[in-house]
This record gives C-alpha cells, structure tokens and sequence, in this order.
C-alpha cells in the first residue's frame, strides 16, 4: 500500500513536468492551427474580400456552395486524383516494404528510398515536366523510337491528371515504403517460422499474416495518404495550364487559392475550405471504422 501511495504521488509530480514539456507542442497547435481554424469558420460567414472589412452574410456562402459546378467538378477531379495516387503509392510501397522485409534490411536501401522525398514538390514537379514535355519529353522521345503513339502529357484532358499523379507516387512511394516496412518489424518473427512449418509461401504469408496484423499502421498510412493528397498544389501549380485543361487538374486546394488569391473571395474561400475540412474527417472517421484502426491483432 506504501509503495502503491508513492507511486501515484510520484505520478501527480510528474504532471506539471509533462505539461511542460509540451507547452511549446501546444502553444504551436494553439497557434498555428487553432486560431486559423477558427477565424476560417468565422470568414466563411462573412462576405470578405481582403479589401473591405468583413461582413456577416450567415449561411449564404454554404448556400452558394451547393449550386457551384466549379466546386462539384474540383472535388470530383481531387477524388479521382487521390484514387489514383493513394492506389497507385499503396500498392507500390507495399511490395518495396514486403522486400525489403523478406530479402534485405539494409540501411542503404532505405537512404535510397527516402530520396525522392526529400526533394521539394515543386523540384519534382519541374523535373516530370521536362521529362513529360511533348516536343522535348524523354518519354515522348522514348516512345516515338519505340513506334508508339506520343502525348502531349500535361495538356491533355485524359493524361494530365494520371501524369501528376505518377509525379507524386514518384515522391511517395519510398517514405510511405518505409512506414510500412517499420510495422512489419513489429510482427514476431516466430509467427513466420511457424507459418513456414506449416509449408505456407511467401504471398500467402504477406497476404494471411503479414496485412492482417499490420492493420493500424496501415489504417494510418492510407488516413495520412488521403488527406496529403486532398492537399495537392504545388504539382498543379507548376504546370503549363494549372487547373487546366479544361478544369481536368483543377482540383479543391487550387480552387480555393483562386477563390481567395485571384477572384479575391476570401470568404468564399473559407466556406469551401471549411466544407473540405468536414469532408476529410468523415472520411478519417469511415477509414478509422472499416479498418479497425484501434485495435490489432498483436495486442
């Protein structure tokens, strides 16, 4: 009983150090994302236009929303471009992560992986323009020699959203890789010797073990995917026709800088990005559910 009584004493002294600790954590969060949240919700009620102070107009700008075609097509272009990223990232880091789990752990390898990422978007996003130009273009130079048809990649309604797509799972895919590979090294490893007793072969095990019991850090990575690539903007920005060709590259995070930067509709502006911020968390809510985020099959 005494030492249970200075265990807890010893507890409730730590408290304050804690707080402490993370004051700045707070402080940051405090700032830089709470206060901005909330004077984002208060614009959207307003009609503000950076020009003239702000004035209340209650729920006409959410009204507004629901009849702008802009709107429905940015978030049906983001969608199609988070399917194709996050799928595209998913599938491909998953099978960098499953080898470098089975065959090598080598140090190298991951530096190599984590490359691309630390290079700036908009670095990357220069480079896949060059090597996409149509007249210029490597690939269009390798395909022509090929005998294969060429495109004109960043200006075509078909090819420009896939292209800025293959830019970012360029990016990604080696950061994502690595987050997958580092829950895989929490699975112990008697499970596999069993499995293999048991005459099991590798994609059965990554399929029966290995996904299964990786679920929570893959319920955080798909989640994290999601909302970064809701996010998209640089890539857009860069290219020939941002938002373009005919509205095909426009996606949400583009529209909204329109909206607040060009048209100067900052209220506006704010109405959307609050509607994306509702949407991102049903979304995380519906993923944190079906994937049974909470729990793990290692517990």
């Amino acid at each position: 009983m005494a030492g249970t009584s200075k265990t807890r004493r010893k507890g409730r002294g730590e408290g304050p150090v804690a707080l402490l600790f993370l004051a700045p954590v707070l402080l940051g969060f405090a700032v830089f994302y709470v206060y901005p949240a909330i004077r984002g919700a208060y614009f959207s009620t307003t009609d503000y236009n950076l020009l003239s102070a702000p004035h209340g107009v209650g729920a006409a700008n959410y009204s507004a929303l629901l009849h702008d075609p802009l709107f429905w097509n940015s978030l049906r272009v983001s969608a199609y471009y988070v399917l194709l990223n996050v799928g595209s990232q998913t599938v491909l880091a998953l099978l960098l992560a499953g080898l470098m789990f089975r065959l090598t752990r080598s140090v190298a390898v991951r530096v190599v992986l984590l490359l691309p990422w630390l290079v700036p978007n908009v670095t990357v996003g220069l480079l896949f323009l060059w090597l996409f130009d149509a007249d210029l273009g490597l690939v269009n130079h390798v395909l022509g020699s090929m005998g294969f048809a060429t495109h004109g990649w960043f200006s075509s309604t078909t090819w420009s959203m896939p292209t800025i797509a293959l830019t970012n799972t360029w990016a990604y895919t080696g950061y994502t890789a690595l987050l997958l590979y580092a829950g895989m090294l929490q699975i112990p490893d008697q499970i596999y010797e069993a499995a293999l007793l048991d005459g099991a072969g590798e994609i059965r095990m990554f399929l029966r073990l290995t996904l299964p019991l990786m679920r929570p850090v893959l319920a955080l990575v798909l989640i994290v995917s999601v909302i970064g690539s809701f996010q998209i903007f640089d890539t857009v920005a860069i290219t020939p026709s941002p938002g373009g060709p005919v509205n095909s590259t426009r996606v949400i995070y583009y529209y909204i800088y329109e909206l607040a930067f060009k048209h100067f509709e900052m209220g506006y502006a704010s109405a959307v990005a609050m509607t994306l911020v509702l949407i991102l968390g049903a979304l995380t809510l519906v993923q944190m559910r079906l994937l049974r985020a909470s729990r793990s099959d290692l517990a």
